[in-house]
């Protein structure tokens, strides 16, 4: 027996399982309801399905049943959003958290100051998601000028100051373009940037961490800092300690 089931568009096949399937009528579904009482709760989307019922009235008079339901839909479907934009919050906030973690991590291991400055402008891009990651450090020096051995680039006297603010710890931009004297060469990929002020103890020159990415909307002022300046502390205390080590 040859099976010609399969030489059938798909529509038809769906149409003849719908077809073969038993009519669900109206008290079917409000017994269903019954021994479901919380079906709306795991299912809001349901209720955006359903007609709000209207009443005759008479003139001139408005059926305020009618509108009730239909704003209860609406609540529905802007707590709903507002569910799934929290979720989805929540879940960029632990993948950031995790990503510091391991940055933090990789700078805890570094076995030299070489080791760590490699890690630092080389493994955090890549544990960060970012495109390119750069220290700046003010100094006398041409600004601008890069440290080959160390990959440090140089900032004139004060401009740490003049980026952040003389107060501030950090700056976040969501579209801006990246300066080649804190990117350099790379500064053409960055649209989204974090920089963040290092410390490297009393007397120490100031410090910038400065953070880019290619995407814009990456780093933008409502971004949440704590994991941000976590990252920049650690840093700065770590660098801090391979230069002044115990005696």
């Amino acid at each position: 027996m040859v099976d010609r089931s399969r030489d059938q568009p798909q529509a038809e096949r769906d149409g003849d399982v719908a077809a073969a399937l038993p009519e669900i009528g109206g008290r079917d579904v409000v017994a269903y309801l019954r021994r479901h009482p919380d079906f709306l709760d795991h299912h809001p989307e349901a209720l955006r399905l359903l007609r709000a019922p209207s009443r005759e009235l008479g003139e001139r008079i408005d059926d305020f049943q009618h509108f009730m339901i239909e704003r209860l839909r609406g609540d529905v479907a802007r707590v709903t959003l507002e569910q799934r934009t929290l979720i989805a919050a929540s879940r960029g906030n632990l993948a950031t958290q995790g990503r510091v973690h391991k940055a933090v991590l990789a700078i805890l291991a570094a076995s030299s100051f070489e080791q760590l400055l490699q890690t630092v402008t080389t493994d955090l891009a890549v544990l960060l998601d970012v495109d390119v990651v750069m220290i700046g450090v003010e100094s006398t020096t041409v600004p601008g000028a890069r440290l080959s051995l160390q990959g440090i680039r140089l900032l004139k006297a004060g401009a740490v100051d003049e980026l952040l603010g003389a107060e501030r710890g950090l700056l976040l931009q969501s579209d801006a373009p990246g300066e080649p004297v804190l990117f350099g060469s790379a500064a053409g990929l960055v649209r989204s940037q974090a920089l963040l002020r290092l410390s490297f103890g009393r007397g120490a020159p100031a410090g910038l961490l400065c953070i880019g990415a290619r995407k814009p909307g990456r780093f933008h002022p409502g971004t949440g800092t704590e994991l941000l300046s976590f990252l920049a502390r650690t840093l700065g205390i770590t660098i801090a300690q391979w230069l002044n080590p115990p005696g």
